[in-house]
């Protein structure tokens, strides 16, 4: 119980985009009211504040001597990490040096260390996990609407829906408080699988892996042949639609279904749920983009959207669900290997004279590479020869993780900042111990586009420092100025808000004092201009109600062809593996594995199999079994599921060791969004 006199910090939970608001006192959590949870956690929120007393804790840096990790003092760990920064800097340049920054870093966080990157080592060699969490949906988006917001307006809105797709997303295991907002509708959900979410739904169409964008077109077509088409909406708020329509033509439902295994008379039903509502949202999930051809697909259910005249209307529109706690913060502040503050391009001349500017240096490095194309050339000629990873365990959570971790040895330093030894720190030459969520003070950007503040509620362990503080560290070290820097939370959010102004996610009429009082402020949020000296933006909860982002005004249309997996099934590999999350876990599972009650719940890698194909491969409910594919083998029990497709298998991506999910998945990439494919790949299934 907690005290009734205990003092109560309301801040927000650590998992997902959703951002629930909680409070926490004595080291209990109790939900909060608001918009985006009304009251309701998840059990990882429920069990978050379990990890700031874990055993499993780091509380002094560790150097690796003698093959072995081994305590060290904080300047002694600093000073090794600087000198072989320098003599790696000064013998093969500053692009020997790389970053790999993490989507639950704050604001601040994700700020500080773009600009740590680009002005402390001189590199263009920095990306982030997000990169595997939404990006095909970011560029989706911005070619059809000139601007990426996960969703473009707020998560309450969906109360007053009437039809919902839900295309490639499980929130009743993601993020259970968000189903809440889709109970007043119809729901649609696309997936593979018989998840928790298509439980709940009034149809359930069930595509083969990797054939999303047939589906897509064929969803189109029958808009158009059974008179659904908005042709006013066409005509006064888009362009394109010809070009898109030339091969949506030619995906007549019959031949949809072969393609997909979707019954025509499910794509047709589909279609009209939506077209007869009215109030319509298409949303979209990892598991219609985590593939290599992800932006197209994603732009194929923005055309959908569009022909049904959604976005930009009033609780109507399309949305993706982002992620990671900052899955959408993440990307626009630099931690991107395309992007400066603001979410500008790097390549954009006047983008690069603003940050520059503020930043008060002369000149920027250009792109990088992406984060798979970064891992894969850690210790190659020409590649990185040292790591510094911030927030992630690309150990586990990188497509075929084996090689990756072959990258990782070949490096000269790794050095990871964690606040546990993940997988990916246990082979670090040095390992920071760094703060958590409830330890530090920062903010997040919601999937809604809201940005949230979640304030320090307890002191950290002695001997951990914050990221931010380890930044300026290394930063002095290689001789910059500590003032450029800052290890307050809001000093350097100030100065993300001079360096965002004008930008696409411009945070300028942001503050931390508007943040504590409680407004909600979805970015844009522009401070006054030159005509409107004083005023402060009041936020832009719904971003395209007047236009859309391109310079007309107009969201286009994009023409998309199906191409299907990058690696079909065939006899040696029979089936298709998809990959996704469960309730208890998160992401690489390097914190809810130590949480005792979630890992009672899942504490071991499993594969879901339809019955016959068990039996086919000589296995039965319970045994233990090896999922191959060309890159790996995962061992994992077999669940016996009657509702999965018998040509598919499932895997949950949390686990280590040899139930890395991981090791079998495909770095085939979108050529756009540079993806990789994890959501499908070729495999077999071995008795053990």
């Amino acid at each position: 119980m907690t005290r009734t006199d205990a003092p109560k910090t309301d801040t927000h939970c650590p998992y997902c985009a959703l951002q629930c608001a909680m409070s926490i006192a004595d080291g209990v959590v109790s939900p909060r009211e608001f918009p985006t949870n009304r009251g309701g956690l998840c059990q990882k929120g429920w069990t978050s504040a379990e990890l700031l007393t874990s055993p499993a804790r780091l509380t002094t840096p560790l150097v690796r001597r003698d093959g072995e990790l081994r305590p060290a003092a904080w300047d002694e760990a600093l000073d090794v990490v600087a000198a072989k920064l320098r003599a790696l800097r000064a013998e093969h340049g500053p692009d020997s040096v790389g970053v790999f920054g993490g989507g639950g870093l704050t604001n601040e966080k994700s700020y500080l260390l773009g600009k740590f990157a680009r002005v402390a080592l001189g590199t263009s060699q920095i990306d982030y996990n997000g990169r595997f969490c939404m990006s095909s949906a970011a560029a989706a988006g911005l070619r059809a609407f000139g601007l990426d917001r996960g969703l473009p307006f707020p998560v309450a809105d969906l109360d007053r829906a009437d039809a919902v797709l839900l295309v490639g997303g499980n929130p009743a295991e993601t993020m259970p408080p968000f189903v809440q907002h889709l109970r007043g509708a119809r729901l649609v959900v696309v997936d593979p699988r018989r998840t928790a979410t298509a439980e709940l739904a009034t149809l359930h169409l069930q595509p083969a892996p990797g054939t999303d964008l047939a589906l897509a077109l064929g969803l189109l077509h029958s808009v158009v042949a059974d008179g659904h088409l908005d042709e006013e909406y066409l005509a006064e708020r888009t362009t394109g639609f010809d070009e898109a329509w030339r091969i949506a033509a030619t995906w007549w439902p019959e031949r949809v279904e072969r393609v997909t295994g979707v019954p025509v008379a499910d794509q047709r039903a589909a279609v009209r749920l939506l077209a007869e509502a009215e109030n319509a949202v298409v949303l979209t999930g990892r598991g219609t983009e985590q593939h290599a051809g992800g932006t197209d697909t994603v732009s194929a259910w923005i055309n959908l959207a569009l022909s049904l005249g959604l976005p930009g209307r009033r609780y109507s529109g399309y949305g993706c669900l982002t992620g990671q706690g900052n899955g959408q913060g993440g990307r626009e502040h630099g931690q991107k290997a395309d992007q400066l503050p603001g979410y500008r391009k790097i390549d954009d001349p006047a983008a690069r004279e603003h940050v520059k500017g503020v930043w008060g240096v002369d000149d920027l490095p250009g792109p990088g590479r992406s984060a798979y194309e970064l891992l894969d050339a850690l210790g190659q000629p020409g590649g990185p020869r040292a790591l510094l990873v911030f927030g992630s365990n690309v150990v586990v959570s990188a497509p075929h993780s084996r090689h990756v971790a072959d990258r990782l040895a070949a490096l000269d330093l790794l050095v990871v900042a964690d606040l546990v030894l993940s997988e990916t720190a246990a082979v670090a030459d040095v390992v920071l111990p760094v703060t958590q969520w409830a330890e530090e003070s920062g903010t997040m950007t919601n999937l809604e586009g809201r940005v949230l503040l979640r304030q320090r509620a307890v002191a950290p362990p002695e001997g951990v420092r914050g990221d931010l503080d380890v930044l300026q560290g290394l930063a002095t070290r290689l001789g910059q100025p500590a003032e450029r820097f800052p290890t307050e939370p809001e000093v350097v959010f100030e100065e993300l808000r001079r360096a965002s102004a004008g930008g696409p996610a411009d945070y300028s009429g942001v503050t931390y004092r508007r943040l504590r009082d409680g407004e909600a402020l979805h970015w844009p949020v522009a401070a006054g201009g030159p005509a409107e000296p004083g005023t402060i933006g009041r936020g832009t909860p719904r971003v395209f109600l007047d236009r859309f982002a391109h310079p007309d005004g107009l969201a286009r249309f994009v023409p998309v062809e199906h191409r299907g997996p990058a690696e079909p099934p065939d006899a040696e590999y029979p089936l298709q593996a998809t990959t996704g999350r469960v309730l208890q876990h998160y992401q690489s599972g390097a914190q809810t594995r130590l949480v005792a009650e979630l890992n009672a719940a899942e504490p071991e890698a499993y594969v879901e199999v339809h019955p016959d194909t068990a039996t086919r491969a000589g296995l039965a409910h319970g045994d233990r079994a090896a999922v191959v594919s060309r890159r790996g083998r995962t061992l994992a029990r077999v669940r016996c599921v009657p509702s999965m497709r018998v040509d598919v298998v499932f895997l949950p991506f949390h686990y280590a060791g040899e139930g890395r999910a991981n090791l079998l998945t495909n770095p085939a990439l979108d050529p756009t969004s540079r993806m990789p494919e994890f959501k499908v790949c070729a495999v077999r299934l071995e008795t053990v």
